[in-house]
């Protein structure tokens, strides 16, 4: 199924809403998968010279998010309301591969399996699965 956006008019979306962020590069964009890279800098890392919990939780996120994006067009306010992950191994110090795939699309929740990758490695560094609340057109009745 193809996106609802291409990536020239997500990154219009994203410049319009979230002016303030700047994020991983798309390198697809697609209902059925997202994959993002995240290039490496030292400011990712923690002691131990691996890639930070943190940064590979909002790479997930980010991925996430664009997944809905690509499967409901641009809605500002779809939220995060359920982030499991677990971290296989260690990341190497450099590019981070995200691959986002939906488990479930519905109109109001979309539930993603997230995949971290070291860049050139093959088995997976952390797996997420993401669910985002869609916001309705209008409040639900009593």
């Amino acid at each position: 199924m193809a996106s609802k956006l291409s990536v020239e008019e997500l990154a219009r979306f994203l410049d319009e809403q979230f002016p303030q962020a700047r994020g991983p590069e798309v390198e697809v964009l697609d209902a059925e998968l997202v994959r993002l890279r995240l290039r490496y800098e030292e400011r990712h890392l923690r002691p131990g010279g691996t890639i930070s919990g943190p940064t590979l939780m909002g790479l997930a996120d980010t991925a996430a998010f664009f997944l809905v994006l690509a499967n409901h067009g641009p809605v500002a306010l779809a939220v995060t309301s359920s982030l499991t992950i677990h971290f296989l191994r260690k990341p190497a110090p450099r590019d981070v591969i995200a691959e986002a795939r939906p488990l479930k699309v519905g109109r109001r929740l979309v539930v993603t399996d997230v995949r971290l990758f070291s860049d050139g490695e093959a088995a997976s560094v952390a797996q997420a699965t993401l669910t985002y609340a869609i916001p309705g057109l209008g409040s639900a009745p009593p």
